[in-house]
This record gives C-alpha cells, structure tokens and sequence, in this order.
C-alpha cells in the first residue's frame, strides 16, 4: 500500500513545475533517472511523451538552476 503512495506521489511531483527533482531524491531517495523510469512504467506512452517534452530543459525541475522560491511546510521533508 505504501509503495503505491510512493509511486503516486512521486508522478504528482514529478509533474507539478515548480517541484525539482532534487526535491524527490531528498524525500524519497531516487535520482533523476530513476523518475524517468517511474513515469514510463506507470504512464501511457503518450502521457510520457508529454510530460518528457514539458520538463525536457525546464529551469524550475532543477533547483540548481532555478531561481523559483516557494513556501516549504515543516511537515515536508
């Protein structure tokens, strides 16, 4: 059951904008690569095609080279 709370999380993160992957391999300790591997499995090829082309060079998906700040909850890891 978790893990399929993990898995969902993950693609909800993994699509909002303004969430960094750094952000997911902090919470859930998974690396880039691997997120890409999570939404293939778990998307419609079409889905992923599209979410692949929208985060493809998106500054806000990586905290290094964005300048996006937001609010962070203290119940967020």
């Amino acid at each position: 059951m978790s893990y399929t709370l993990d898995i969902d999380r993950i693609i909800e993160m993994a699509w909002e904008d303004r969430t960094p992957f750094e952000a997911i391999e902090h919470q859930f300790g998974i690396k880039e690569n691997e997120v890409r591997k999570i939404m293939r499995e778990n998307l419609k090829r079409s889905s992923f095609e599209r979410w692949r082309k929208r985060v493809k060079g998106r500054k806000t998906k990586h905290s290094k080279t964005s300048e996006a700040t937001r609010f962070k909850s203290k119940n967020q890891k």
